[in-house]
């Protein structure tokens, strides 16, 4: 049977199986070794007559991940500086530096004087209603921010003092007033004073002509 081709292997078994029905079982597991047999034939003939071999397939080279650009740069956000909300103060002339503290900062009224702090907070174009205005180390009554003026703002009942009053006053309040319009000047700013009479104004200015006096009308 070995050497007997698939066709006349086959013949030969169903004459076998006629005559002898019980090899019928291992007939079976015979011809499907030689079935499986010739199919392995077949199967490395095809494989010698396409010439392919293990060692002519050659890997898939590997890609590696997709390079990542470098993340943008993030700016941290500035820091409040606690300036938020406040008229912005015009630059100063030319020819003058300014220091920290010639940066106007709103600070609470001292109290204790409700029509001195009316007065003050009505002043026209007043950027800093309801404060005071720090500057160069000295607590104003007012800044007009576009102006660039700083304000002292007097509200004595200056026309009921008596004549000796009056000259008491006046000699306290000028040397006073004269420091402050120097520290005013100092970071750029002019300098005024409001007072509540035309005596009290032409008092002043008697005693002191470079010092702008106004008659605040609105007090």
């Amino acid at each position: 049977m070995a050497s007997t081709d698939a066709a006349s292997l086959e013949m030969l078994v169903g004459i076998c199986l006629l005559t002898q029905p019980e090899l019928v079982v291992g007939a079976v597991v015979i011809i499907g070794a030689v079935v499986v047999a010739v199919a392995i034939a077949e199967a490395l003939d095809a494989y010698e007559l396409s010439g392919s071999h293990p060692e002519d397939v050659r890997p898939v080279a590997e890609t590696g991940p997709a390079p990542r650009e470098p993340m943008a740069e993030r700016r941290p956000r500035p820091e409040p500086s606690g300036q938020e909300g406040l008229p912005p103060v015009p630059p100063m002339p030319p020819g003058r530096e300014r220091n920290a503290d010639c940066t106007p900062q709103p600070v609470r009224h001292l109290g204790g004087d409700a029509l001195h702090n009316q007065c003050a907070d009505r002043v026209p174009w007043n950027g800093f209603p309801g404060s005071d205005v720090l500057v160069n180390g000295k607590r104003f009554d007012a800044l007009q921010v576009r102006a660039r003026v700083l304000w002292e703002v007097k509200t004595d009942n200056f026309d009921t003092f008596t004549p000796a009053l009056q000259r008491i006053v006046i000699r306290n309040q000028v040397p006073e007033l004269r420091h402050e319009r120097k520290l005013a000047n100092a970071c750029g700013f002019d300098f005024l004073v409001g007072v509540r009479s035309a005596a009290h104004k032409t008092a002043l200015e008697e005693a002191d002509r470079n010092l702008n006096i106004v008659v605040m009308d609105w007090c």
